[in-house]
């Protein structure tokens, strides 16, 4: 169990799909320590917790202070982890963007409109789920390479699952590449993957104040679509206020309306996504170079 979050992850397996092998092997790290039934990148110490009943003589609990150092640790070698993820990509000129969202809001949806609207745009994706590569298929069925990451009982990828998935992918350099997040809006803000940017992805039919309710994912965020816009005349959804609410977390957040089913509003994310891709492009650096 995930010390951080409380998830556990100890099934997590990176599938390829509908792809040959990569064009670029991915980065790799050294690993500290023994394999741990945690997964990888969460790798932390037990201590035993022996509890006297029936009369026993009374039981002691850890400092509460050793649960926070713990979590410290997990997230320190995370970072150290997706810096290493961070510095691959960059110096391939590869733009990654960490797409976080609630289950259902539609990620996958936008992803397979979004490929089929640039189809001079190299994308290639690693898909996040519990479960299935339902959406590993339906990013191969537009032509683009994709890898699902199951993550079993987790509730969010880290650095080093990206990395095994970026080594099984091998996205060549200038790609632009989606990492499609577990449906959570908890857990992801805390877990750097190694990603340029987060983008977040809310829908009409959650609810105008959920830049309140889950803030510290806004304040990560460098961008915000507000999905299925198509629906606001059926649901009670304030456009203007969930942006004010959005803008208390993080002033400077931009936020586009958009509708992945007809879509409608994709034109500016399709810019956005030009000018990020033109600021990656400078960093190739060494392309072609094992890290």
């Amino acid at each position: 169990m995930c010390a951080t979050c409380g998830c556990g992850n100890d099934t997590v397996g990176v599938i390829t799909v509908g792809h040959d092998g990569p064009a670029d092997p991915g980065p790799e790290h050294g690993r500290d320590g023994p394999p741990h039934s945690h997964g990888p990148g969460n790798e932390h110490a037990h201590d035993s917790h022996e509890h006297a009943h029936d009369g026993g003589p009374p039981h002691t609990h850890p400092p509460a202070t050793e649960t926070v150092t713990l979590e410290q640790k997990v997230l320190a070698k995370n970072d150290h982890l997706a810096q290493h993820n961070r510095e691959w990509l960059r110096a391939r000129g590869i733009l990654a963007l960490n797409m976080t969202s609630s289950p259902g809001a539609g990620k996958t949806t936008l992803l397979e409109r979004t490929i089929r609207a640039l189809p001079g745009t190299p994308i290639a994706v690693i898909e996040g789920d519990q479960e299935t590569v339902r959406d590993a298929e339906r990013i191969a069925a537009t032509g683009a390479r994709a890898v699902q990451v199951n993550t079993g009982a987790g509730c969010h990828l880290d650095a080093e699952m990206t990395r095994r998935a970026l080594h099984a992918l091998g996205p060549a350099a200038g790609t632009v590449l989606f990492i499609e997040n577990v449906g959570n809006l908890v857990c992801p803000a805390l877990f750097d993957l190694g990603e340029a940017g987060k983008v977040v992805l809310i829908s009409v039919t959650e609810g105008t104040d959920k830049p309140l309710k889950y803030p510290h994912m806004f304040a990560a965020a460098g961008l915000v679509l507000v999905n299925k816009i198509d629906l606001l005349p059926y649901v009670d959804f304030d456009l203007a206020a969930c942006t004010g609410y959005a803008h208390t977390v993080n002033p400077g957040l931009e936020i586009f309306p958009v509708s992945a089913t007809t879509g409608a509003g994709l034109d500016r994310w399709y810019e956005w996504l030009a000018e990020q891709r033109r600021a990656a492009a400078p960093r190739l650096e060494g392309v072609g170079h094992p890290v």
